[in-house]
Order: structure tokens, then C-alpha cells, then sequence
């Protein structure tokens, strides 16, 4: 049998574990564009999932992201230039600068936070609540059993 029949037949973890980030990432970007959002993509979760609404370091957001600073500088700016985030000086050091959700990037947050929490409550409805809660816990587990770079997990 072909390698690519087995894989589709038996999916491996790598496998599901991209099938499921594509898939909750396809859904929270369709549905962010049906209210407007049509102009942000899945790299710009990169900074989105983890900006604080009073700010963040961008150093701080390639490390929680898994991106070098070079690859969240680039996102960096094009959110800005979507108007998304602004970067201002950090009040608690004057020479480093904070990443701030505009207007518009706190209207985004605030709705993809409540499409994650519809995708998750309609995986808790088809698992069961108490399956779902030991997927999740599960999932985390497992994640942080697996080392951790510095490097892009995606180009």
C-alpha cells in the first residue's frame, strides 16, 4: 500500500495536529471575514492569539509564537500597516517599544476569542464534556512534554 493511502487511512500525530490547527484556523478566519475582518490572515495570529490589550514586547510575542524576531517584525508591520497594532514606547523602559491592538485589533480579538470558545463548545458538544476536557488536558500535556525552539515553526 502507498505511504500517502496509509497516512490518509491512519493519520499520524504530526498529521492530526496540522488537520486540526488548519481546520480551527480556517474557521475563526471565515468567520472573522463574514463580520468584516477580511483582510487579516492566519500569520497574523502569530501576534493576534497573544497580544495583551495594554501591550506586549514584540520580543515577547516571537517567543509565545515560536517566531524569530525577524518573522514577527514582518508580521509586525503589516499589522500596522492594516491597522491592527501600533507600536508606542514602553512606559516601564522608554528605549523598548510596545505592541498595542488598535481600535479594530481589539474588535478582532474580542470576536475570534468568542469563535474559539463556539469551535470549542461544539467540539465539548460532539466528544461529550468530559472527553473534551481530557483531550484539551491531554493536548497541553503533551505539548509541553515536546522541547520548545526558538525558530519559525512556519516560514
Amino acid at each position: 500500500m502507498k505511504r500517502s493511502t496509509l497516512k490518509e487511512q491512519d493519520p499520524d500525530l504530526g498529521i492530526l495536529a496540522v488537520q486540526l490547527s488548519a481546520r480551527v484556523q480556517r474557521e475563526i478566519f471565515r468567520r472573522s471575514a463574514e463580520h468584516g475582518f477580511d483582510d487579516v490572515r492566519p500569520r497574523h495570529g502569530a501576534v493576534l492569539a497573544y497580544l495583551d490589550a495594554e501591550g506586549t514586547r514584540p520580543g515577547e510575542l516571537a517567543r509565545l509564537a515560536g517566531r524569530n524576531k525577524q518573522t514577527m517584525g514582518a508580521i509586525l508591520d503589516e499589522l500596522e500597516r492594516l491597522a491592527y497594532v501600533r507600536r508606542t514606547p514602553d512606559p516601564a523602559d522608554r528605549r523598548a517599544k510596545l505592541i498595542v491592538p488598535t481600535e479594530k485589533g481589539l474588535r478582532f480579538m474580542e470576536l475570534t476569542d468568542g469563535i474559539v470558545g463556539l469551535i470549542e463548545q461544539q467540539l465539548a458538544d460532539t466528544l461529550g464534556p468530559d472527553r473534551y476536557r481530557d483531550f484539551r488536558d491531554a493536548l497541553g500535556r503533551g505539548v509541553a512534554s515536546l522541547p520548545t525552539t526558538a525558530h519559525d515553526t512556519e516560514g
